[in-house]
């Protein structure tokens, strides 16, 4: 880069700076103190106390007579210091408005008091002053972007030299105690703010992650549904296929149209099972499973006993109760059925150790009610190993359904499970259709 467009740059970059300043510092928007820790416990009514005893203490400093007989007419003064005082109160909610207040005042002071005060009262700025404007200066740094606090300061700063060097007087000089204090307080500021905001991105990804983490034990769930449900879907399309391959056999001298329609259906049902098989692969593509447990046929109510007696084997109290007519119901409805007895008595297994289960099958005309429900746990349950799957894949076999699931502990310290479970599909429930659109 040749100097020109070196100096090209450099002109720009000043340029800009009054509209980086105006943006940045031209503000009256309120911005109360952040929600931390340790200024929860800073109430307000002692900023105020302490903004009083500074601006007493500058005054006190002020007030030192410049030769013996002399004092300071204490009004305009008292006026600047109390402003000042009052810019430490609005720092508490418009950091920025109470900058520009107290470093206004902090020019007004140190020219109104240049040919009056004593040549060893700091000077542009006395302690009580400095001791005020820091507050300011750190309220503004624990809310503002580093860049604006550091602009303040410098500002501020620039303001402490101008009016030193256009002093008539000779003053004891206190720029450097300003420099450090002012400086401390920004950088504390700064960082305070920084920890803070790093805390609460933090928080914000673990709160995106745990969303996230449902999002895919959701998915997860609703992809082993739908791998049993086409188990269910590709063994109907078998026995279609089947059975218009027989037809024609059953029927005596049958038509070419009906031996031509019946080809076609049996072609369809070939070509859609031959589809489905392509999606269980996909389906099943990354599943962990043994090729015999993957064929082996979905389990249906049929199978209930056998549950029972297994979950009995591992010591665990166990009655059934089935009323009303016991019928077969369609696959979908026994097989979601059967599920959910199985994760709910995995459940009593997991977190009720020594209870007592109850297992209720409630047939009626429209369809099935599921329900069981254990007793109080006799003694702590061991630690889950993670975030389970149960009661959301049991929702969501309800709701693909368009049934209903209710869940929650019983009056003497247990818990219940209770399905509705309809046996004729109704219109799809928005989860179900959640589900029906979600391409697992």
């Amino acid at each position: 880069m040749t100097g020109g467009q070196m100096a090209d740059r450099l002109a720009e970059g000043v340029r800009a700076v009054p509209g980086i300043l105006r943006a940045d510092l031209w503000t009256v928007a309120r911005d109360p103190l952040p929600r931390m820790r340790w200024l929860g416990r800073l109430p307000h009514g002692h900023v105020v106390l302490f903004a009083v005893l500074m601006a007493w203490l500058s005054m006190a400093q002020f007030q030192e007579p410049a030769r013996p007989g002399t004092a300071q007419d204490p009004v305009p003064l008292i006026g600047l210091v109390v402003l000042e005082a009052l810019a430490v109160q609005l720092a508490l909610t418009r950091p920025i408005p109470a900058w520009w207040l107290s470093t206004a005042m902090l020019l007004a002071t140190a020219l109104s008091v240049d040919d009056r005060v004593p040549a060893y009262v700091l000077y542009p700025w006395n302690y009580g002053q400095i001791a005020l404007h820091t507050t300011v200066l750190f309220l503004l740094a624990l809310r503002v972007r580093p860049r604006i606090a550091a602009e303040a300061l410098i500002l501020t700063l620039l303001v402490g030299v101008v009016t030193s060097a256009i002093a008539t007087r000779t003053h004891s000089d206190g720029l450097d105690e300003a420099i450090v204090s002012f400086t401390t307080a920004v950088v504390v500021g700064a960082a305070l703010r920084g920890r803070r905001v790093a805390r609460n991105r933090l928080v914000e990804q673990e709160e995106l992650t745990a969303e996230e983490r449902a999002r895919r034990t959701l998915l997860e769930e609703r992809n082993r549904i739908a791998r049993e449900l086409h188990d269910v879907v590709a063994h109907h399309m078998s026995v279609i296929s089947i059975q218009a391959q027989v037809a024609p056999h059953l029927a005596e001298n049958p038509s070419d149209e009906l031996k031509e329609n019946l080809a076609g259906i049996r072609q369809n049902a070939v070509e859609a099972l031959a589809e489905l098989r392509r999606v269980l692969g996909v389906l099943r593509s990354e599943d962990a499973l043994a090729d015999g447990a993957r064929h082996a046929p979905q389990p249906t109510l049929d199978r209930l006993d056998e549950l029972v007696g297994t979950v009995r084997g591992t010591g665990i109290t166990i009655l059934t109760d089935v009323t009303g007519e016991r019928r077969p119901l369609p696959p979908g409805v026994e097989l979601s059925a059967f599920r959910i007895v199985q994760e709910a008595l995995s459940n009593v297994m997991r977190h009720a150790p020594g209870a007592e289960a109850r297992v209720e099958l409630g047939y009626q005309r429209r369809g099935l009610t599921v329900r069981v429900v254990n007793t109080a746990p006799d003694r702590p349950a061991p630690p889950s190993p993670g975030a389970g799957h149960g009661l959301l894949g049991m929702r969501e076999r309800a709701a693909m359904l368009g049934g209903e699931l209710t869940t929650g502990p019983t009056p003497d310290g247990g818990y219940e499970v209770t399905a509705v479970l309809p046996a004729h599909h109704p219109a799809p429930s928005t989860a179900a259709t959640e589900t029906a659109e979600d391409p697992v």
